[in-house]
């Protein structure tokens, strides 16, 4: 088995079919996705494991529509977003992808809550809707005393808890995380794994998690390593 799928009375919003990856430039080719099969539902959660190099960021950069994929297709909602054009690429990512990765990637000139704000000035821009949704996610993970702060007057922790509330700004509906708690110690780690959790399962969003940490692999609802180029259920044999 690999693909994940979770009440089938709901109709999918994610389905991945036959997904591959292969990087040319070196001696041989480098086939990193093999036939990657993923069925997701508004509201899943998944964390996927496997040794560095196995292809966990690729395979996340490809539903997230940073990296082409070579064979196979993404489907979100039903449309394949690779049918679009660069332009319209660029608009799918906006509305309906938050990216948090290992580095929260803040801009030091910023304020903690323009941060936040900052998706939505390639988009519709700044209202005062969307300035107090930014307002009330960074109340939610107990940043409500720095929104004025810039990024080196906060701790590790809270600027990576301000990453995950740029990433759902624009209430995606793809939620993807790349070794999110990383760069944390273990308690932060924890408190942040817990933000992300919650806060997906409260949006609704899909959650999909890279991580070596098989403490935070354990918290998801679903857990798949990616093993030989394929997503397998955890403890399978290759």
């Amino acid at each position: 088995m690999n693909s994940v799928e979770q009440n089938p009375t709901v109709a999918p919003h994610l389905v991945v079919e036959s997904l591959g990856k292969v990087f040319h430039g070196g001696d041989e080719p480098l086939e990193v996705l093999q036939g990657v099969n993923l069925t997701m539902r508004r509201g899943d959660r998944l964390a996927i494991t496997g040794p560095s190099g196995s292809g966990k960021s690729t395979l996340l950069y490809i539903v997230g529509t940073l990296d082409t994929p070579s064979d196979g297709r993404v489907l979100v909602d039903d449309e394949n977003p690779f049918d679009r054009d660069e332009a319209g690429l660029a608009r799918f990512r906006n509305d309906e992808v938050g990216f948090v990765f290992q580095d929260h990637h803040l801009l030091p000139q910023c304020t903690v809550l323009e941060n936040v704000l900052v998706p939505l000035l390639a988009g519709t821009g700044v209202g005062n809707d969307v300035r107090q949704r930014a307002q009330h996610l960074l109340e939610r993970v107990g940043l409500a005393e720095r929104l004025g702060h810039r990024p080196a007057q906060i701790s590790g922790g809270e600027r990576q808890r301000v990453a995950v509330c740029r990433a759902l700004i624009n209430q995606p509906s793809l939620l993807l995380a790349d070794e999110p708690t990383g760069n944390l110690d273990q308690r932060t780690a924890e408190a942040v794994g817990t933000l992300l959790l919650e806060l997906a399962a409260e949006e609704e969003s899909v959650l999909i998690c890279v991580t070596h940490s098989l403490e935070l692999a354990g918290r998801f609802p679903m857990h798949r390593e990616l093993r030989n180029g394929l997503l397998a259920e955890v403890g399978a044999p290759s």
